[in-house]
């Protein structure tokens, strides 16, 4: 079999990233310090790709998580995040349950969309990836889903597509609703992610800029 028939069996989304799948992350923390500050919320957002090769947001996870043992944690981070450790209704989980649930969530769409593995998507993306990643090596879990240093930072492809880098300013730009009261939760800033991710990539496609054109022959 041809490389061309393998890849016409492929879903389309298994092609359109070298293999690898976009899942968008967010995380909400006790502070900039991966190693010793806490991871108080994650949530992770999956995409499909229609027929037509545009991206669409398809399922997401969140949880709210109680900090591991020893975690500093920062007042000021707290009162950016709006975040209340000791609320009755907050239904915190422990650490290595959400890290253990949400890359059985990102595995399965890994699987289901023949790639190899996942690509983390975030806003200013490495941050996520260093408190995700820290919190697997605390957990001790042994797949970790994600490529352990590459990532698509929506920050920088929102520069190059709308001038700006803030979450919601570029949100804005792009026509994508934006309320800044439920901002810096985990679960509403990756769903704006994900609508942005899906905004920029969809229109670069309809510029003509995938499936790239073959090479001229001649």
């Amino acid at each position: 079999m041809s490389n061309q028939e393998q890849n016409s069996e492929k879903p389309p989304l298994a092609l359109r990233f070298r293999g690898f799948l976009p899942v968008i992350i967010d995380v909400e923390t006790g502070g900039f310090n991966a190693k010793t500050d806490a991871l108080l919320e994650i949530a992770a957002v999956i995409l499909r790709m229609d027929d037509s090769g545009e991206l669409h947001i398809q399922d997401s996870l969140s949880f709210h998580i109680e900090p591991f043992e020893g975690a500093n944690v920062e007042q000021t981070a707290l009162d950016f995040t709006g975040i209340n450790l000791e609320s009755e209704t907050r239904e915190s989980v422990p650490e290595d349950l959400a890290i253990g649930e949400t890359f059985q969530f990102v595995r399965k769409a890994v699987k289901e969309n023949d790639c190899s593995r996942a690509v983390m998507v975030a806003h200013n993306a490495h941050f996520d990836l260093n408190f995700v990643n820290a919190a697997s090596d605390r957990c001790g879990m042994k797949r970790n889903p994600f490529h352990p240093f590459s990532c698509f930072d929506t920050a920088t492809l929102s520069g190059l597509a709308f001038g700006q880098t803030v979450l919601a300013k570029a949100c804005q730009l792009a026509g994508i609703e934006f309320n800044n009261r439920d901002a810096h939760s985990a679960a509403y800033d990756a769903e704006k992610t994900a609508q942005l991710f899906c905004t920029i990539v969809n229109r670069w496609k309809l510029l003509g800029g995938w499936p790239l054109a073959a090479p001229d022959s001649a």
